[in-house]
């Protein structure tokens, strides 16, 4: 099966510094794994996501400064972690504009699946508050888009990042029509949703240490049932790697397999309710020798038939 996959050259201009994790070769490493792969893929550009398209999820006071704060040289610091230099305004706009093709691509059946090689990530970007390297929420724009310009009824989110997706919980948290179901190290960065409370948000904290055995048992336990009962029209995966084995960002000991496992098993619920549409957004993982084999392993699982 082909599966689509959504880039643009701009990402690559997004440099928050020398020494930040959040650099351009995550997205190198990314492309030459997929060009070196099997996998047969159709190639998009990203668009640039329109201010009414970010104000879904976004305040207008919000986009506005982060507008203004967009530099004409140099680096300007967002928070600690999050920084622009001239080029990551268009970046985070390609980002967000991506998931909004994806959905455009799907519900015209022009393919079924969707992986978005972009960045800025955008899970941690709050209705009105950038942090954790991300600006805009790539994936609730995408949401959002399908919610309004399709009249969707049902969306699930998949979060398999180590760090917990609190900007898209702070965005839905009060959306009934999105199932967000989130996994991440816990006690971890941004030290939430451990304690979230709601039938729509399904969080799953995991200890430093855990492998993929305990992913994959609580994911089942508490993932699968909710999100067939749910029936969504379309699945999106807020798909990181961060929780990787090898990745120093975390204490997460995941596998290539966990992620192929995950990947496969989300694809038999859409293959069951949604006519197998997903679309899968890049969010974290930040080890360069290993970032590239995690996505393929998670897009050859994708695309696979059957």
């Amino acid at each position: 099966m082909t599966i689509a996959i959504i880039s643009h050259p701009d990402c690559l201009l997004h440099d928050p510094g020398m020494h930040h994790p959040e650099q351009p070769n995550r997205l190198r490493v990314i492309t030459k794994e997929i060009q070196n792969s099997t996998l047969e893929f159709t190639e998009f550009l990203a668009p640039l996501a329109t201010v009414p398209q970010l104000q879904r999820v976004h305040a207008k006071s919000y986009i506005d400064f982060i507008y203004q704060q967009s530099p004409a040289s140099g680096l300007v610091g967002i928070d600690a972690d999050t920084w622009m230099n001239p080029y990551s305004l268009q970046a985070a706009l390609r980002a967000a504009g991506a998931g909004v093709l994806a959905v455009d691509l799907i519900m015209k059946n022009e393919i079924k699946n969707v992986f978005c090689n972009v960045r800025p990530p955008g899970h941690h970007a709050e209705k009105d508050r950038a942090m954790g390297f991300c600006f805009f929420n790539n994936v609730a724009v995408a949401v959002a888009h399908a919610l309004e310009t399709y009249q969707m009824k049902r969306i699930a989110i998949i979060d398999f990042d180590v760090h917990h997706g609190n900007g898209t919980e702070n965005i839905f948290q009060n959306e009934e029509r999105v199932l967000y179901c989130s996994s991440f190290e816990s006690p971890f960065y941004p030290f939430s949703g451990a304690d979230t409370k709601s039938d729509h948000i399904v969080n799953i904290p995991l200890p430093a240490g855990t492998m993929g055995k305990t992913f994959r048992e609580k994911a089942s336990e508490y993932w699968f049932e909710k999100i067939l009962g749910f029936n969504p029209e379309i699945i999106f995966f807020s798909a990181g790697f961060d929780g990787f084995i090898d990745d120093e960002m975390s204490d997460l000991l995941l596998i290539e397999e966990d992620y192929a496992w995950i990947t496969r098993e989300i694809k038999k619920i859409a293959n069951a309710v949604c006519q197998g549409r997903i679309i899968s957004m890049l969010e974290g993982g930040y080890d360069l020798n290993s970032l590239g084999r995690c996505v393929c392993t998670h897009l050859q699982a994708l695309s696979d038939n059957d």
